[in-house]
């Protein structure tokens, strides 16, 4: 818990006070109306096409396709393809932190009966050397870090895999390792770019004398740890050769890069190559490439000449389908007097293995939200023999707004303004970083509109004042944003003879509704009933597409979609006479389209508020309402939209309260493996959430002018609630997560006001 505030401020904000749990969540009657409106005065008309054509499927509360399979269990998730002669595997991890493999016995479970075989370095299938060094597993005895996996168990039943991977013995010889995150830490280096192609350091102005000039100044240190993406369904690869001719039913975000990795590792060409995702148990980013189980299943199934299911164990998860990497993160802003910021200094530390660089990008949001003529955002990455973070939900952006909104919030409280005001106050004309303007930017809506409804005018600015017997009681609100774009993908429509569409595209739908979206995009594009469209995916011999991640998703695919259904129409309406019997078919690609230079910055945002109420005899936290309002273009479907802002805000609660893993140094693993230690928000710690959205007409994105929104409600959602818990006890915590220890110890060190 580190900072501290320099300056002169002027009266504490607002006055007033606001009795306890007042103020909105959005009425049931208000959300059924806000989803079948006509028309709204603010932007797109709901249920109507940008170009102003009647559509009745876009933005209509539509269920999704495949729920009553998902509830009935009638969905098959990639264990659960019951192949004839399929064996299963389990995996041996490492044992040391870095060394290497010298002899792997096992005798021992060959001799267990239904034992088919265990793969070692030394007779698993040889690949083609990687681009993701992650996924180079039994290639060597190298061991680059603890739980990396060093043989591979296979058997007729899961039991008996399991049982045999326990009986292998491994003798390792051990090498000298560090898994310390030091700033300090000689090591550290300066990245050119960061995970997402960003630059690793941007500077505007001279900061650092603009901050030293500064008549305000906060400069305060703020700590995520690592953090792990633990989906429903773990990593799973049931995987089949039929000669040279393979076949992989796999949980991942994107069947067509699975495709493009193993033919490369296999060197096969992609058209032997089938992979199949039908139906996928979340994967918040974790799945977003190819993970260990895929290419360990393809080769077991090769060694063994039978199909194979490898279902990852939960507790291996952690060091072997990345993680957030825990940052460091320094935020020095300067401001005049009346809140105009002079300078942001946002400087990220971070680590990343010595398997592959990953840099958590958490520097790169305060090149975007505010305007002030001096900035430096930078990252600097310490390699350690640690497992191989990578992919997050909101990777950068939930961690490094975090910080940069928790900052805001001492600033407001050093100036004695109103932290919706204040943000209000720096709102920038174009994008700071590239001098842009935006496509669209409704932040100043969303944070007016979010605290009206709220009640945040009646808030008392005075920290510690609301109580209720040992509770005391505060609100807190956080901007949010994430980039809107989109990426090239195919897409194919046809027309049959009955009257009824089919829309065939290789998306996977991770949880979000994709089939149910693409279909009301295709309905609205061709002018049918939705009822007449249906939807092919997950497949990998359907046209190829970009997988389910950074909120590209139904950007991308429905692109593709539209253009194809489009297309179709437009031949439609030249037809004459009966269609013929295998109907008519359109294809799109959007290649030079989707991927085309933009003149604008584009970008979702949002506005978080936040109620808590801490316990100061226990240390608990509990969150008594949560409200989001987004600007994320055309909102396609309310109510797919509204489930994913409100799971993104539901995980930010988790990110701000319990969710937290710890780096053993003497070990080089995480200590919290599994969902007994790795705690998740449940139903109790989400009382009221409640999402809504300012109806945005943004032309300058895709056909359907939406933007993507399976990330922009993590982003902001722990430094609104870390705000509320400052405003209930006058404790500012710099740390995640809040937990009860921490925030006693803060309370007693410090004391409410």
């Amino acid at each position: 818990m580190s900072g501290t505030v320099t300056g002169t401020s002027g009266g504490r904000g607002r006055g007033g006070s606001s009795a306890p749990g007042s103020a909105l969540s959005v009425p049931e009657e208000r959300r059924a109306a806000r989803d079948t409106a006509a028309a709204t005065p603010t932007g797109t008309s709901r249920g109507r096409r940008p170009d102003g054509h009647p559509g009745g499927a876009l933005g209509a509360p539509v269920e999704r396709r495949e729920g009553r399979q998902k509830v009935t269990g009638a969905a098959r998730y990639a264990a659960e393809y019951g192949l004839t002669g399929r064996a299963h595997a389990w995996p041996v991890p490492a044992a040391v932190a870095r060394g290497r493999v010298t002899a792997v016995d096992t005798s021992a479970a060959l001799a267990l009966p239904g034992v088919l075989a265990v793969l070692t370095p030394d007779d698993a299938p040889h690949l083609a050397t990687p681009e993701d060094a992650t996924l180079a597993v039994l290639q060597g005895p190298q061991v680059p870090h603890r739980g990396w996996c060093v043989a591979l168990a296979v058997a007729d039943t899961l039991e008996t895999a399991r049982a045999a991977a326990r009986a292998v013995r491994v003798t390792y010889t051990a090498e000298p390792h560090d898994a310390d995150l030091d700033p300090g830490h000689p090591d550290a280096y300066e990245p050119e770019q960061t995970n997402a192609g960003f630059p690793g350091r941007v500077e505007h102005g001279d900061p650092e004398a603009a901050y030293a000039a500064a008549e305000v100044r906060v400069d305060a240190t703020y700590r995520v740890p690592p953090l792990h993406n633990h989906p429903m369904e773990p990593h799973t690869s049931t995987a089949h050769w039929d000669g040279d001719r393979l076949t992989v039913y796999t949980s991942s975000q994107g069947g067509t890069t699975v495709r493009e990795v193993l033919a490369q590792l296999f060197a096969l060409p992609e058209d032997r190559i089938t992979v199949v995702t039908e139906h996928v148990g979340g994967g918040f980013g974790s799945k977003g490439t190819p993970r260990p189980d895929v290419v360990l299943a393809a080769m077991a199934a090769l060694h063994t000449g039978r199909p194979v299911t490898l279902a990852y164990p939960r507790r291996y998860l952690p060091t072997t389908v990345g993680h957030r990497a825990p940052t460091a993160q320094r935020l020095r802003l300067g401001a005049h007097a009346d809140g105009r910021l002079t300078a942001v200094l946002h400087e990220v530390t971070t680590h990343t293995s010595r398997v592959k660089e990953f840099v958590e990008q958490a520097a790169v949001p305060s090149r975007i939200m505010y305007a002030a003529p001096a900035l430096l955002s930078s990252h600097r990455v310490v390699p350690l023999d640690v497992p191989s973070p990578s992919w997050m939900r909101a990777p950068g952006e939930a961690p490094g707004m975090y910080a940069l909104e928790s900052a805001m919030d001492e600033l407001a409280d050093a100036l004695g303004m109103d932290p919706v005001e204040l943000r209000v106050r720096n709102e920038p004309e174009r994008e700071p970083d590239s001098g842009k303007p935006f496509s669209s930017r409704h932040l100043v809506e969303c944070l007016r509109d979010g605290a009206r409804r709220f009640g945040w005018d009646g808030r008392d600015p005075r920290p510690g004042v609301r109580r209720e017997g040992p509770l005391l009681l505060g609100t807190g609100v956080a901007a949010a944003t994430y980039p809107a774009a989109a990426v090239p993908a195919t897409a194919s429509a046809r027309a049959l003879p009955d009257g009824t569409f089919v829309v065939r595209i290789n998306a996977t739908d991770i949880g979000t509704g994709a089939r149910t979206v693409l279909a009301q995009i295709a309905a609205d594009a061709l002018g049918v009933p939705l009822d007449r469209v249906r939807t092919e995916i997950g497949h990998s011999d359907l046209p190829s597409a970009w997988l389910a991640g950074g909120s590209m998703g139904t950007a991308s695919w429905g692109w593709a979609v539209h253009d194809a259904c489009a297309a179709l129409a437009s031949r439609l309406a030249a037809h004459t006479g009966p269609l013929p019997a295998d109907g008519i078919e359109t294809h799109a690609d959007t290649a030079g389209q989707a991927d085309a230079d933009s003149s604008y910055a584009r970008h979702a945002f949002g506005a978080h508020f936040a109620e808590v109420a801490v316990d100061t005899v226990t240390g608990e936290t509990r969150v008594r309402r949560l409200l989001g309002i987004f600007a994320a273009g055309r909102i396609l479907n309310s109510r797919t939209a509204r489930s994913q802002f409100t799971g993104g805000m539901t995980m930010g609660l988790g990110m701000a309260l319990t969710e937290h893993s710890t780096l053993d140094r003497a070990f080089g693993d995480f200590t919290e493996a599994d969902l007994a230690s790795y705690h998740v928000p449940a139903h109790a710690d989400v009382p009221a959430v409640e999402a809504d959205w300012i109806d945005e007409n943004d032309p300058h994105l895709n056909p359907m002018g939406s933007k993507g929104i399976g990330e922009i409600g993590i982003v902001g959602t722990a430094a609104a609630i870390g705000n509320a818990v400052h405003h209930a006890t006058g404790v500012r915590l710099r740390e995640l997560p809040l937990t009860p220890d921490r925030v006693l110890t803060g309370l007693l060190s410090e004391g409410p006001p």
